[in-house]
């Protein structure tokens, strides 16, 4: 069994979720953890993404890379957080001044998908 199955199936059952209730939170089917946790299919980095999240821990943890299942939160010396890049400011003037705050998740997760995706390329 690979380490990232290893890891999906260990953290999954620490935070007392069943296959069923990973794949309601990430929108995916039992089917699908199952395949992950047994080896039969390998995930994309965009579905190991938001397993991480689901699992509160970074795709590096569940690929082996790093030891530490803790996610480190990117803050500056003072505890705030580091300011916009430009990129990130072009993006938050598109946003709806109105959209909710799981709105703003939302789109806060998709554009870390779509950064972790172009690494990839």
């Amino acid at each position: 069994m690979s380490i990232t199955a290893e890891r999906i199936k260990k953290l999954r059952k620490q935070k007392q979720l069943t296959q069923q209730g990973l794949a309601d939170i990430i929108e995916s089917s039992r089917d699908t953890i199952a395949n992950y946790e047994n080896d039969r299919n390998k995930s994309t980095l965009a579905m190991l993404t938001l397993i991480a999240d689901a699992l509160d821990t970074t795709v590096e943890y569940l690929q082996g890379k790093t030891d530490s299942p803790l996610k480190t939160p990117a803050v500056d010396d003072n505890g705030d957080e580091p300011p916009l890049t430009e990129g990130q400011k072009q993006v938050a003037y598109f946003i709806d001044p109105s959209a909710t705050p799981e709105e703003i998740e939302q789109i806060k997760k998709l554009v870390e998908i779509a950064k972790l995706s172009k690494r990839r390329l």
